[in-house]
């Protein structure tokens, strides 16, 4: 593969704050560059105390959220918290944003009110005040009023947007630093990485999806996939043949019982489109294509099931082959 791919790891905060900060340590030692905390708020540890633990441990790797939204915090006081992150880490903070999902905003009860305007006017306000100006501003759904940072940092943190509908795409192509490409249905990815690129600008592309070796791949991706089906575009629904009945059923199942209970009602060929399959070398050998085809920058490893973590990082760093 490009000796120019780099592997980052998204953890979920699903175990002790200190055992997450020592598989971020283990996953730097492995070389991944870039370290991302989920965030799906009160099911998982809070993720600016994981990331302060991530960043005391850690020395090099790039660090932040992947990714958090506009509607569980105030962004005046993400805004905040990303200064106070990339003080402490001496500069590796960087911000992963989107529009939130339903796992994530459904047990907090908030609605995703314009979520494409929520996450432009979030990125304006956040770049204003980490440029320590005061902010007075009455958008369409954010409001600062004489907002000044404390600890301003004087300079950008990078952004990374993430989504899945062609207006976030087009939004990153815009005004962001990178994208997180997340269970993309791969016969799409061609058409977004072109609306990526189109604005001509610097842009970090980040890839994710499971890569599954065997049966428990299988079912670890049918669950990966639950929660993210309902909230894709409605034409990758018709791609994959997903009625309007079937996403119903899965946000009931969710609602009900998680990822866990929803994942029974999976299908096998709404996944496959999504995923890496095969053996370890024939995986390698497909990531590879794609990382050549479309110019991606790095590969990211989503870390579910901590307890296996060490041995899946080294699994994925010599699959990446970064």
């Amino acid at each position: 593969m490009s000796e120019d791919v780099r592997g980052s790891v998204n953890i979920m905060g699903t175990a002790p704050v200190g055992q997450v900060a020592e598989i971020a340590a283990h996953a730097e030692t492995l070389g991944y560059s870039r370290i991302w905390l989920y965030d799906e708020g009160i099911s998982t540890r809070d993720v600016f105390v994981g990331l302060t633990a991530v960043a005391r441990a850690t020395t090099a790797a790039m660090i932040g959220p992947g990714v958090t939204n506009a509607y569980a915090r105030h962004p005046g006081q993400t805004a905040a918290a990303m200064a106070s992150l990339a003080e402490l880490s001496a500069g590796r903070a960087f911000l992963g944003l989107g529009a939130g999902g339903g796992l994530t905003l459904g047990p907090l009860a908030l609605d995703r009110r314009r979520p494409l305007t929520a996450v432009e006017e979030a990125v304006h306000a956040l770049r204003r005040l980490w440029n320590t100006e005061t902010v007075d501003l009455r958008g369409r759904t954010l409001e600062l009023h004489d907002a000044r940072l404390a600890c301003g940092t004087g300079h950008s943190i990078e952004v990374h947007l993430a989504g899945r509908g062609p207006r976030m795409v087009d939004l990153a192509a815009r005004i962001a630093d990178g994208f997180y490409l997340s269970y993309v249905h791969k016969d799409a990815i061609a058409g977004i990485v072109e609306r990526l690129r189109s604005h001509r600008r610097p842009l970090t592309l980040t890839y994710s999806t499971r890569f599954v070796t065997d049966d428990t791949g299988w079912d670890a991706a049918r669950r990966d996939m639950s929660f993210r089906l309902p909230d894709s575009p409605a034409d990758i629904h018709d791609l994959i043949g997903m009625t309007d009945s079937d996403v119903a059923m899965l946000r009931a199942a969710l609602r009900a019982g998680g990822p866990d209970k929803a994942a029974s009602l999976v299908r096998d060929e709404w996944v496959t489109p999504f995923v890496i399959a095969g053996t370890p070398s024939e995986c390698k050998a497909e990531l590879a294509e794609l990382v050549g085809t479309h110019g991606i920058d790095e590969v990211l490893v989503a870390l579910h099931d901590l307890q296996e973590a060490p041995d899946h990082l080294a699994a994925m760093a010599a699959i990446i082959d970064f």
